[in-house]
């Protein structure tokens, strides 16, 4: 099974290049955490998206060391990746989004895949459920995906607002919509705020929220080349900062009755370092992960 772990952003709220920054006293990154979990539910190859020019840096830190446990293999990210004809402005560096990431790793992706943001720690049981379903799933299967899907309050921090995705599914546990929306703790409420709207809600705190984890067929790469054009047509005003994002791409396919995309709930504390502030609460939470036997207490040595 391949984890796709999408490593390419740029991290401008948080200041740096946060998938190389360490986490705990033992120099571990937080994709060090999830390429743990992974493989110990079954996942076998990891596909990093990086952009070219960090490959040097991401190959003598993280790629070196996993490298000896679990198969490895890298795609770039680039703003040439583009359907023929297209093009984008000269001046643009930010990444053109999740959907177009996925599809610069057309090439190297081999199997039905899950993906992960590399900077967002996704906890054991998340990657237990994405690799339960991709085993059901048989290879060359079409149109059939999943979201493994958190808690709303298992999600959030208390440094400011975050964007999650508020998910909407049938009895079946089907996903009927996908929306982009502005979650932030107000007293001991969360309140949402859809990013196309102003008006706001108060939203249970066991509302299933999408953390960007999904489970995809191979076909998606199909997908989302299919789409490519009409995106890029429909913000060719917006070149310089429009993005084509995978949540968007699903919640259209939906829509237009072309995909079934389950919900996947899963128990496990999403942590991240969406600003500066966040990273402290971040390393005691992992510390004490560690401590109460969860991960090694020397470094990941052994995956």
């Amino acid at each position: 099974m391949d984890l796709l772990i999408l490593a390419a952003g740029m991290g401008s709220r948080f200041g740096g290049l946060k998938q190389i920054e360490p986490f705990d006293e033992r120099n571990n990154f937080i994709i060090d955490y999830s390429i743990y979990d992974a493989k110990a539910a079954g996942f076998d190859r990891v596909v990093f998206l990086i952009k070219e020019e960090n490959r040097e840096i991401f190959e003598s830190t993280v790629g070196a060391r996993v490298a000896k446990y679990i198969d490895v293999a890298y795609a770039y990210q680039s703003l040439d990746v583009l359907p023929k004809g297209y093009s984008m402005p000269k001046d643009r560096v930010k990444p053109l989004g999740t959907a177009q990431a996925i599809y610069c790793a057309k090439d190297v992706l081999r199997s039905n895949f899950a993906i992960v943001n590399s900077d967002d720690f996704y906890g054991a049981d998340a990657f237990k459920v994405a690799a339960s379903y991709l085993r059901r799933l048989p290879f060359g299967t079409k149109g059939v995906y999943a979201n493994v899907a958190y808690y709303a309050a298992n999600t959030m921090t208390k440094n400011g607002s975050v964007k999650r995705g508020i998910l909407d599914f049938d009895n079946e546990g089907n996903l009927t919509s996908l929306v982009e929306s502005k979650l932030e703790w107000r007293g001991d409420e969360i309140y949402a705020t859809p990013l196309d709207k102003e008006d706001y809600k108060q939203i249970p705190s066991n509302t299933l929220v999408s953390m960007n984890m999904f489970v995809f067929s191979l076909d998606i790469l199909k997908k989302i080349e299919e789409n490519f054009p009409a995106f890029l047509d429909e913000n060719k005003d917006n070149l310089d900062t429009c993005e084509y994002l995978i949540p968007t791409l699903i919640d259209e396919l939906i829509a237009k009755e072309e995909i079934h995309c389950k919900v996947l709930s899963t128990t496990a504390v999403w942590h991240g370092v969406t600003y500066r502030e966040d990273k402290p609460e971040v390393v005691a939470s992992l510390q004490k992960l560690v401590e109460d036997g969860h991960y090694p207490s020397d470094r990941f040595g052994k995956l």
